[in-house]
């Protein structure tokens, strides 16, 4: 500063304060914020103290100690300075330099060890969270507790408002200076301060003004135009409506030769460690939340003259630093935009923070800091790392985490050989062991950097090989043993021969035995096998809920064929063009099916089981050996189209094997028996129906068939369940919340299992579910049409503290991948778009050779020779349970 402005504070009018020898200076803009945000929330405020732990082991000399306190309070102002109205507005009160440090002596030298560390455990844990009152003082505090003749614990908090990181390396050299001369009867050795920090603070304002001012804020305008609002990490918990400051820390140390690595390719690249270090969590930030744009901020000292070095006070302002990784870049290529963005933003850094948020006027929100959530901050403070005072051995205690000021922050202490560093984090959104995985992804991110320079971002090894080992093989450890060769109907062939006489199936009172339905799908199989049907051959079907639709899937699969779900209430034009698209060699239907089916060349059967005088009714009725025709679990089962809701709906193509897989662990997993009834009330065009009509039929259960849009029907299906006594259910999410307003609980009291799935169910709907039937076990299912109906599967309990309802772990036989956008697997709690493996992947989309390329791709992680998965496009996580969590779609379809 010039002589000119280091004298300005001589020309500011003293002001008493209700008779007090205090002053009234101006507030400098950052210590104006931080007491509007003391204002605005208290637990704002408290997510600024700055607390600091000292173990002092030696003779100590308890007077020295008190006396170099005092005299650094009475050394700077700031340490002595309050906050109160003027005219409207924050102002510094400063007071007499007689006040001294607020400084507590316990004596706990008597208290047995535990009870010991108990009570230093709550009195670190109180001096660092008490509240200060900014309107009273002293904002400086500490307690010295004697734990043993020659062992005592220095515990000191600051509010930030009155300092900074730098701030304490200067307190803490004058400590040394101070004690050692009072310790040895000397006086103080330390010459008069030439500014204090209100005449920063004055200077300050005078500073910026007009073109200053403008120049600088039109950068940050500029640097951050654009630039996303929001860093959405992957949480534990959702993002609440006003934080609590609450936080967390998570300690971690980059080895000595991880450090040596980071200094040789900061040196190569002619950057800074921290430009380095800034790379390395800039790429681990956009690798988890999936951005590529981001902004970080980080703290400067801010003290761009020398005569503020030494001088403690809040000086300290933030950067926002943006980060651009659209393109992908190398290391190097990171490297060098982050040197160039961040000589930028550092020669702009004179602008306080709050000034800028001012200047960007950015959507405001109490749940989250404006500009930036995530922070990095690397430690270039004064002093040494070791404090040596006389006679003492004086060890830096770790402070306890008194909150959280942004969602995320990275904080480094060089020490040298290593770096220190520890995970800061809001527990609003984060728990303990989630931060804990990401610091080991830090640290593998950084190594790799180090290993390759020109290894894009995207190709830097997040996950060890454990980790590796654990989401791609272990929680994909589903090898069962399954009927693989045999076909849907085969299955049920083998059942009727066990229980030829049980009910299969009913229907609005009209019943028919394993035996019977088992005649009735031969007869109409031999006669579409006179029709020329063959292996993969589709067959529509155009029936209502009825006997005749059970008979007739039946009858197609035993043909060899593949049936085509037509809903006779579709529109015209919807039906046009699935029987057109599919191409089938029969359609299947019956005399009362209403008219709207477009003119056909194909052979048209009426099925009807009444009508004994039928050509179907004098077909044989053993069963056809569709083999001979070359018949495998590798043909097609079915093909359901998909909605169309991004545009043309799609012919997913399924085979035997992959359903024989699924029915096989439904069977396994829940033992379905003869006295089981399962109520299909589903439409046959959706692929849950599968599972509704062929699990109850090839484990000797009896099937209810519900009537025509009795789906929509809660009155209905509440009677249905008690008439016949159904154990078994499914519903989505939608219709289970219909269902349960209605609900009377004695009428559902056969049911045993409720299957959920098609949508994302409410953990709120669960919870009532099982509140009000107890005794009835709740699973939470999901699977794509194009894969064998459901490939994940979670028992929902009373009392699950998940705010999603897992949608499970993969079934028997099935691998679940969730992937990034370069094809690699995302960490636990990191979100990615789902891909299925094993064997309940389809064939693909019938006619539609280019789409099916690019969703059903090779699986890279197999060992089976040609495997393939399927790309869902739904975005999920793993928690490390080994459970899935559904998180939505990532492309606009909706399901």
């Amino acid at each position: 500063m010039s002589q000119e402005e280091s004298a300005v504070k001589q020309r500011w009018p003293n002001v008493d304060a209700q008779g007090e020898q205090s002053a009234v200076y101006p507030t400098s803009i950052g210590q104006q914020h931080l007491w509007f945000l003391d204002q605005l929330d208290r637990a704002a405020s408290a997510a600024y103290h700055m607390a600091a732990g000292y173990r002092l082991q030696g003779r100590l000399d308890r007077q020295a100690i008190r006396a170099a306190l005092d005299a650094i309070v009475a050394r700077h102002e700031v340490l002595r300075t309050s906050f109160v109205l003027l005219d409207g507005q924050p102002v510094q009160r400063i007071a007499p330099a007689e006040v001294g440090f607020d400084l507590i002596e316990h004596d706990l030298s008597g208290l047995p060890e535990r009870m010991q560390q108990q009570r230093v455990d709550e009195l670190s844990g109180s001096e660092a969270s008490e509240p200060f009152d900014l309107s009273a003082g002293p904002l400086i505090r500490g307690q010295l507790l004697r734990l043993g003749p020659e062992d005592h614990l220095l515990l000191i908090t600051q509010h930030h408002i009155i300092s900074d990181g730098w701030s304490i390396g200067v307190l803490m050299q004058e400590v040394v200076k101070l004690y050692g001369a009072f310790s040895e009867g000397r006086p103080n050795p330390l010459r008069a301060l030439p500014l204090q920090y209100a005449d920063y603070a004055l200077w300050q304002r005078q500073r910026l003004q007009a073109e200053v001012l403008q120049e600088q804020v039109g950068f940050w305008k500029s640097y951050l135009a654009g630039a996303p609002g929001l860093l959405d990490l992957p949480s534990d918990r959702p993002r609440p409506a006003v934080r609590s400051y609450a936080g967390g820390s998570v300690g971690l140390t980059l080895s000595p030769q991880l450090t040596m690595g980071l200094r040789a390719l900061s040196r190569r690249h002619g950057v800074t460690l921290f430009m380095t270090l800034l790379a390395g969590w800039s790429a681990l930030l956009s690798r988890l939340s999936g951005q590529s744009d981001l902004v970080i901020g980080t703290s400067v000292a801010n003290r761009p003259r020398s005569e503020l070095e030494s001088l403690i006070g809040f000086f300290v302002n933030m950067l926002a630093l943006r980060v651009r990784l659209e393109d992908d870049p190398s290391v190097a290529g990171l490297l060098a935009q982050i040197k160039a963005s961040t000589l930028d933003a550092y020669a702009h850094q004179e602008i306080p923070f709050a000034r800028v948020v001012e200047a960007l006027q950015p959507v405001r929100s109490l749940g989250y800091n404006p500009i930036f959530q995530v922070a990095l901050a690397f430690d270039n403070a004064p002093g040494e790392r070791v404090l040596r005072l006389p006679g003492l051995k004086v060890t830096a205690c770790e402070s306890p985490q008194t909150g959280a000021k942004f969602d995320l922050t990275l904080a480094l202490r060089d020490g040298g050989q290593s770096i220190e560093a520890s995970l800061d984090y809001a527990t609003d959104l984060f728990e303990h062991s989630s931060i804990e995985r990401l610091g080991g992804h830090l640290l593998r991110l950084l190594e790799a950097m180090v290993v390759d320079d020109g290894q894009h971002i995207s190709e830097l090894a997040l996950l060890s090989a454990a980790q590796r080992q654990q989401l791609l093989v272990q929680f994909n450890d589903t090898r069962r043993p399954y009927p693989s060769e045999r076909c849907v109907h085969e299955l049920f062939e083998e059942q009727v021969e066990q229980t030829p006489h049980a009910i299969a199936v009913e229907f609005e009172g009209r019943k028919l035995s394993y035996e019977d339905l088992n005649a009735h799908a031969n007869r109409l199989a031999h006669h579409l096998i006179g029709l020329g049907v063959r292996p993969d051959d589709r067959v529509a079907i155009c029936l209502p809920r009825s006997l005749e639709m059970v008979v007739g899937l039946l009858g197609v699969l035993k043909a060899g064929g593949a049936y085509v779900p037509l809903d006779p209430t579709y529109p015209h034009q919807r039906l046009a063009y699935m029987l057109a698209d599919s191409a089938p060699v029969a359609l299947l239907t019956q005399a009362a099916v209403p008219g709207g089916l477009p003119a056909l060349e194909i052979p048209v059967v009426v099925l009807d089981l009444e009508d004994g005088a039928s050509m179907i009714a004098r077909e044989a009725t053993h069963n056809p050996d569709a083999s001979a025709w070359g018949l495998t679990s590798s043909n097609l089962a079915y093909v359901i189209y998909t909605s169309g809701s991004t545009g043309l709906p799609k012919g997913a193509m399924n085979i035997h094997r992959g359903i024989a897989n699924r029915l096989r662990w439904m069977q396994e997993r829940f033992s379905l028996s003869a006295m089981d009834r399962l109520l299909h009330k589903s439409p046959f065009t959706f692929d849950v129906s599968v599972w509704e009509l062929f699990w109850p039929l090839t484990a000797g259960a009896q099937l209810v068939v519900a009537r025509p849009e009795a789906h929509r029907d809660n009155r209905y299906l509440m009677n249905a369940v008690e008439a016949h006594g159904i154990t078994i259910i499914g519903f989505g999410p939608p219709m289970l919340q219909a269902f349960m307003q209605d609900l009377e609980a004695h009428k559902v009291r056969s049911l045993r299992h409720v299957f959920c799935g098609g949508q994302e169910l409410p953990a709120s709907l669960a919870q009532r579910f099982l509140e009000l039937l107890p005794n009835v076990q709740l699973h939470n299912m999901y699977g794509p049409t194009e894969a064998s109906v459901g490939v994940v599967s979670y028992g929902c309990f009373r009392g699950d503290p998940s705010r999603l309802v897992p949608i499970g772990r993969p079934i028997a036989n099935t691998q679940i991948y969730i992937l990034d956008a370069h094809g690699e697997p995302v960490p636990i709690g990191v979100a990615g778009e789902i891909h299925i493996g094993g064997a309940g992947v389809g064939r693909g989309y019938l006619n539609r050779a280019e789409l099916t390329a690019e969703r059903f791709v090779a699986d890279p992680f197999s060992s089976v020779p040609q495997s393939r998965m399927y790309r869902t496009g739904d975005l999920g996580r793993w928690r490390s349970d080994g459970n899935i969590e559904f998180l939505g779609r990532n492309d606009f379809q909706v399901k």
